[in-house]
């Protein structure tokens, strides 16, 4: 997995070994995203997945049972299956946006991130590239969000992990 930092801008991209219709399904249907999204060690559960430009993915990742974590993305373009682009945010149990439910980050973590997945295929792999940023931070914001550029990686790096297994079973 290659991690870079362009302006505020984190890039990510990683190479699956699996056809890339098998890769977009995994990012378009509920059943195949409660599998692999999130954080390892979450179970995360689909609230909601609307497929479709305008639409939503909410969802609730739990840690501890009785603890969910609420996020979403609104969809802004579904190019099958090549390009998604959504803005992903913190939610609440209603898939309004809220603030990050961290206390150490949770006033200066930017509202929403602007992420756009690209999904090439070559030789029956898929290279998937990540980019997201935050939309309009305030300046505390943005420098919260350059801040947590390891964390970040760390984070998708398990994801992407759980991705890759996931792939290689189904």
């Amino acid at each position: 997995m290659d991690v870079a930092m362009k302006a505020e801008e984190l890039v990510i991209t990683r190479a699956f070994n699996a056809p890339r219709d098998k890769v977009w399904k995994a990012w378009s249907e509920a059943e195949r995203l409660e599998k692999w999204w999130g954080p390892k060690g979450c179970t995360l559960s689909v609230l909601t997945l609307e497929f479709r430009p305008g639409g939503m993915f909410h969802y609730a990742m739990e840690f501890q049972p009785g603890h969910p974590i609420y996020g979403r993305f609104i969809y802004r373009e579904i190019a099958a299956p090549e390009r998604l682009v959504f803005v992903s945010s913190f939610a609440d149990e209603n898939g309004r946006v809220a603030r990050a439910p961290f206390p150490q980050i949770r006033d200066t973590f930017p509202l929403e991130i602007l992420n756009t997945v690209t999904f090439t295929e070559a030789d029956g792999k898929t290279t998937l590239t990540l980019r997201g940023g935050p939309i309009d931070p305030t300046e505390a914001e943005a420098k919260t969000y350059l801040g947590m550029f390891e964390s970040m990686r760390q984070g998708f790096g398990g994801t992407f992990d759980q991705l890759d297994a996931h792939l290689a079973k189904n």
